[in-house]
């Protein structure tokens, strides 16, 4: 009896009892993150406000922010502030008019440090949202491996049982 097809049929099954365990892993891991993620959201308080949101943002009113897609909302509704606080000129541009001297230097200073406080905000909910969709990510790869662990199984036991009929 030649012993390759064993072989095979022992690695197909090693293969797919891996997939099968790391699945559920992944699958539990991308769980506990979306967890954190709303945890750590939910202790920043941030509320939508009732009124007053651009068009786009107004299903959005009196929300917290608990979601990635709340926190990429959130940090829109901060970059429509900030462009409309700034005319539309960015942290660079702004210290540029600091350091030239020109205008109320005083008042840019403020400007600035309202323009780095709101990029700051926004780039740590973007993080959010960018984090919540790798739970995402990490989630259907986590299914997609249960799967492919399983069908693999399902060969290598189907394997052996055509070898025990020959």
């Amino acid at each position: 009896m030649n012993a390759a097809p064993r072989r095979a049929g022992a690695l197909i099954g090693l293969t797919g009892l891996a997939l099968g365990a790391a699945g559920p892993v992944m699958l539990l891991r991308a769980r506990s993150g979306r967890k954190e993620i709303r945890a750590e959201l939910a202790a920043q308080r941030i509320t939508f406000p009732d009124h007053g949101l651009p068009a786009h943002l107004a299903c959005f009113a009196g929300r917290p922010v608990e979601t990635g897609a709340e926190a990429r909302a959130y940090a829109d509704l901060i970059k429509d502030h900030l462009n409309k606080a700034t005319g539309y000129r960015t942290y660079a541009e702004i210290t540029e008019e600091v350091h030239s001297g020109e205008g109320d230097t005083e008042k840019l200073a403020r400007l600035r440090q309202t323009v780095f406080m709101g990029e700051t905000l926004r780039g740590s909910l973007l993080s959010a949202y960018q984090a919540w969709h790798l739970t995402t990510l990490v989630a259907g790869l986590g299914a997609l491996l249960t799967g492919a662990g399983a069908a693999l199984v399902a060969t290598a036991n189907a394997l052996g049982e055509d070898r025990r009929r020959s």
